[in-house]
């Protein structure tokens, strides 16, 4: 790797990245994000990856808007012209967020046919002056989310050299998805199995540049597994489908990676707080409760009752009877008065 010809940015502390959880399309949204955040004071928020030109010329209110609760929240967007995504994020800091994230890892053949994603990685001076001209906007970090290669070119020189090229403009956190993207061939769900995965890379790329940050991704199940990639070196992780289907998970990140107290919340804890999340914020938006709803779906992943919480969350019916009562009511269907 070339030694770096610019000096660092203002130094970040690498403990906000400890942990994170990835942007995930029709997941992440906002009000997955105030349940997770129910869960775990201390992890690190991504959005749904956002286009440029849904920023420019979409509802803004609707694609960027967020409550305090969420912070710290990273905005990802997705867009290969310079300007266009400074005009972003120069439209995104009126939200407030606290990191702006390049999408370079996304291999969907849609997010090819915009070029940009991980086809992006193939143009590294590219993704270089789009994140000069992110950079030249915000006071807060503009990071990067890359794989650690394309099609069948995974190797050290490829991903060293991307990362390389942004670090001598000024990137200093890089969050690595450490399999190759195969641009044809493989759904993106295919792309998340069946390239190799190879996290050496990510250790590679810390012992190359170890005043980086350096953040692994990519089948992270649990939150001891995150440590064992922290305490071998790396600055932090982020975890995707894990943290969805099984996000009690997110309750022992504060404690084991940030040594604050144990969480003291039952899950009946947390639907009383989503309860009133939903009447405050979403009374009038049935579309919202629902899609509360379903991001809590996984509440009550391993509990005797899961089955009978799931139906109740994907029954319309339970929707039109008890609006923004209906997590409180499959609780009681599932559960009774078990305080889980």
């Amino acid at each position: 790797m070339t030694t770096p010809t610019t000096l660092q940015q203002t130094p970040l502390d690498p403990s906000a990245w400890r942990f994170t959880v990835a942007p995930m399309l029709d997941w992440t949204d906002r009000h997955c994000r105030v349940f997770h955040r129910s869960l775990s004071k201390r992890a690190r928020l991504y959005t749904e990856m956002v286009t440029t030109g849904a920023i420019l010329f979409g509802n803004r209110e609707k694609l960027l808007g967020f409550t305090d609760v969420e912070h710290p929240v990273a905005l990802q967007l997705g867009g290969s012209d310079p300007e266009d995504l400074a005009k972003s994020v120069r439209i995104a800091s009126d939200f407030g967020y606290d990191e702006y994230n390049l999408n370079c890892g996304c291999p969907s053949e849609r997010v090819q046919k915009g070029s940009f994603g991980a086809c992006l990685m193939k143009e590294p001076k590219l993704v270089a002056e789009c994140w000069q001209a992110m950079a030249e906007v915000t006071d807060r970090p503009v990071t990067v989310k890359h794989r650690i290669g394309v099609d069948d070119d995974s190797s050290w020189d490829f991903v060293s050299n991307f990362v390389s090229t942004l670090y001598e403009v000024g990137c200093r956190v890089f969050v690595v998805h450490t399999r190759a993207a195969w641009l044809k061939g493989l759904s993106p769900k295919e792309n998340r199995e069946v390239p190799p995965l190879m996290r050496e890379r990510a250790f590679e790329l810390k012992k190359a540049l170890p005043d980086a940050v350096i953040v692994a991704n990519g089948q992270i199940a649990d939150v001891e597994t995150a440590k064992g990639l922290i305490d071998g070196g790396l600055d932090g992780v982020m975890v995707g489908r894990a943290a969805y289907h099984n996000p009690w998970i997110l309750t022992g990140v504060d404690e084991t990676l940030f040594g604050d107290a144990a969480m003291e919340k039952s899950r009946y804890d947390v639907v009383l707080s989503m309860t009133e999340y939903l009447k405050a914020h979403c009374a009038d938006d049935p579309l919202a409760i629902r899609a509360t709803a379903r991001h809590m779906i996984g509440l009550a992943q391993g509990l005797p009752g899961a089955r009978a919480w799931r139906r109740e969350l994907s029954d319309p019916a339970a929707f039109r009877a008890h609006g923004t009562d209906v997590l409180l009511n499959a609780w009681s269907k599932a559960f009774g008065e078990k305080l889980l």
